[in-house]
């Protein structure tokens, strides 16, 4: 399933927020002015909760810094730049493909460019889709789409509400799930065949407990250097390509 592409800006003013939520437009955040409680932003915040939107209640000078026509009537919307994805979708791939399930499931990666290295790595190495929390991480934005180098539009993302219930849900469908630490069995020792998820963590705290819990496997990708860790996207990247050498054997 390819990616369709939305405008990916700021939407300014309660009642072109409001339209954008009732005409279905993918919200990935919306900034409401701090102590606003009238009327039109109850309808504007019952809109939001409706479709599980973030809410972030910031201060005026904040929504200032943000407005681009200085007319925000205390609400802005951030909208995608691109459609999600139904984690279905990623499994139909597959099917339709012949091939055992490969996904990628970020875990708070709050850096647009590593989501869009990560997301460039997916498509190259063959991954039916990438799974994001709908919280506490960075959405489709222009410059995710930009650092993807054109691979968003071909590599499905869904947004999920809870990463942990996603992976249960997952493996009674049969996949595995790796994730990425120091502390794991070296990758070369470990068996990334068959379907599987790979679980990469946010940049600074790596995999939360709650899904690391999760995993079947903790993979650790030998160092040799002075520094003790990777970028996110660069050991994406290198697992991500352990487990397509032993897809293709």
């Amino acid at each position: 399933m390819d990616q369709e592409m939305t405008e990916g800006m700021r939407i300014e003013g309660r009642n072109a927020v409001l339209e954008a939520f009732r005409s279905g437009k993918t919200i990935d955040k919306l900034y409401v002015q701090e102590g606003c409680k009238d009327g039109p932003v109850q309808t504007i915040l019952r809109e939001a909760k409706k479709h599980d939107t973030i809410v972030q209640l910031v201060k005026k000078e904040r929504l200032d810094q943000l407005s681009e026509t200085k007319k925000h009537q205390g609400v802005i919307a951030q909208t995608a730049a691109y459609h999600y994805a139904e984690v279905e979708d990623m499994l139909q791939a597959a099917r339709d493909k012949g091939e055992a399930p490969f996904l990628f499931l970020l875990d708070n990666i709050e850096d647009p460019h590593n989501l869009g290295a990560i997301i460039r790595t997916a498509n190259l190495a063959g991954a039916h889709g990438v799974i994001i929390p709908k919280r506490r991480a960075v959405g489709l934005t222009a410059t995710v789409a930009k650092a993807s180098a054109g691979a968003l539009s071909y590599t499905p993302v869904a947004k999920v509400t809870n990463l942990g219930n996603t992976i249960k849900e997952l493996k009674e469908q049969g996949l595995w799930f790796v994730c990425a630490d120091m502390g794991g069995t070296t990758m070369y020792d470990l068996d990334l065949k068959g379907p599987i998820g790979l679980v990469i963590g946010n940049e600074g705290e790596g995999v939360s407990r709650l899904v690391r819990e999760q995993c079947d496997f903790v993979a650790s990708i030998p160092m040799k250097g002075d520094i003790d860790s990777l970028n996110a996207s660069v050991a994406a990247s290198v697992l991500a390509y352990e487990i397509v050498r032993q897809r293709l054997q």
